[in-house]
């Protein structure tokens, strides 16, 4: 997109919202489309910008129990993590305090049951995912709470904290 010969920008309108056409896009001249498809396009270009993405680190076994999860399920766990991952909230989740300070869990619930992370985004260098597994009872389980509160005790005190 460069500028036309009276120095406007060509490929944005005088609202300051992108013309579709000037980049390729055959759309129809309907204004209240091209300002909805303009809205879209602002959010995902400032997504793009604005992206501040943390690493994922799984604690113990907890990569081996994420595999084990059927595929609908894994795919969802991916999405969920990436979207924590980018500082934004799971679609379903719920505190653990029980666990520690922070301590999320990501609720799953697939075909093939219902399915639980157990994960800390609190600390500034990483999402640490502390348990993965398949939830069977209406209650979580007593080792499974167990085992994320030692791997994040185990955390807290390599990190120093």
């Amino acid at each position: 997109m460069g500028r036309s010969g009276d120095g406007t920008l060509r490929g944005w309108d005088a609202q300051g919202t992108p013309s579709f056409c000037a980049i390729g896009l055959n759309l129809p001249r309907n204004v209240q489309l091209r300002r909805s498809l303009a809205h879209i396009y602002k959010i995902l270009y400032d997504v793009g910008m604005d992206r501040v993405v943390k690493t994922v680190v799984f604690r113990g076994g907890a990569l081996d129990d994420l595999r084990r999860f059927p595929e609908g399920a894994r795919r969802e766990a991916g999405y969920q993590l990436d979207k924590v991952q980018s500082g934004h909230e799971p679609s379903d989740w719920k505190p653990m305090h029980t666990v520690g300070q922070g301590v999320r869990e990501i609720r799953i619930r697939d075909v093939g049951g219902a399915f639980r992370i157990i994960y800390v985004a609190k600390f500034a260098d990483a999402v640490y995912v502390l348990h993965c597994f398949q939830k069977k009872t209406q209650a979580t389980g007593k080792a499974d709470l167990d085992m994320a509160a030692n791997r994040y005790r185990d955390l807290v005190r390599e990190l120093g904290l």
